[in-house]
């Protein structure tokens, strides 16, 4: 269902609110720039700092921006599962393609609990679920016989996976156990080249959000076994993709966007703060290295 460069997009704020005439604009460059398909309201889009109307809103501008010309995967993910099924029930009502669900966070859920939790959600909607396990802000790992038990029983719901473990044995795992066609996705940017190379689709990006047509090109390289090409646009990419984690994400890539669109600003949202002036310094140094200003 997905492959390719996937923006994991911020969401503009502006003066305490969302920015959305500054959403859209994203939106639209964002698919010029070739990327295949959007993430709104993931962790890259603070959704953690969002009411529910606004998780709702910024998923709507999405879906209505894109207008189809590239599948949205919204974020659903809650430590509550009745609140993450509500966000899948509105998600699906609202056109999008899949639902971005990760592991729930702070209750530190047993691999039972984990299994219960997607299971609900499985059985309580018909969009489809897109896992997403990033233990370093959970604290919970979605194991690999988690992921394969959960897929095996929910074959038609279950279509794809946001590993942001940062441990690429799990590629051939998930392979092993479910089958080369599984949909696996990248959620480190520095890991992309590698991710690939074992058996991924594409990455959910953050660098994506300020470089995707080099992103967009990356994959292309890589779907085309170039790996010359690859190595070069990689080579390229890499400062970029640990600038946008030289302070707490997503201030540094906000910092970027308005480096290099006027239309953008770098406001967060508490308890996130504007990135330091070392992470400035890295961006600034990252982008020019990349070309981008």
């Amino acid at each position: 269902m997905f492959s390719g460069s996937i923006p994991a997009l911020v969401t503009p704020f502006r003066d305490g609110s969302i920015d959305e005439a500054a959403f859209r604009r994203l939106i639209d460059w964002q698919i010029d720039n070739g990327s295949s398909a959007l993430v709104a309201c993931g962790t890259t889009g603070e959704a953690s700092t969002l009411s529910n109307a606004e998780h709702h809103r910024v998923i709507e501008i999405c879906i209505e921006q894109a207008a189809g010309r590239v599948p949205v995967i919204a974020g659903c993910g809650s430590n509550d599962t009745r609140n993450a099924l509500l966000h899948m029930t509105f998600s699906k009502k609202a056109g999008a393609a899949a639902g971005l669900c990760v592991a729930p966070y702070y209750n530190r859920p047993s691999q039972a609990g984990l299994i219960a939790h997607f299971s609900f959600l499985a059985e309580n909607s018909d969009l489809p679920i897109v896992l997403y396990n990033v233990p370093a802000r959970t604290v919970t790992d979605i194991e690999d016989e988690t992921v394969v038990a959960l897929v095996r029983k929910y074959p038609d719901r279950i279509l794809a996976i946001k590993d942001a473990s940062g441990d690429l044995s799990r590629v051939a795992d998930h392979r092993m156990g479910i089958g080369r066609d599984f949909c696996q996705l990248s959620g480190n940017d520095e890991l992309w080249l590698p991710h690939a190379a074992a058996g991924g689709r594409g990455c959910i990006s953050v660098t994506a959000n300020v470089a995707p047509a080099l992103c967009a090109e990356f994959h292309e390289a890589i779907a085309a076994n170039d790996l010359k090409l690859a190595r070069q646009l990689n080579d390229r990419l890499f400062p970029l993709h640990y600038a946008m984690f030289s302070d707490a994400s997503p201030a540094p890539v906000k910092y970027a966007l308005s480096r290099v669109h006027d239309w953008m600003t770098d406001e967060v949202r508490l308890p996130l703060v504007k990135c330091s002036d070392k992470a400035r310094n890295a961006v600034d140094d990252a982008l020019a290295s990349a070309g981008l200003l």
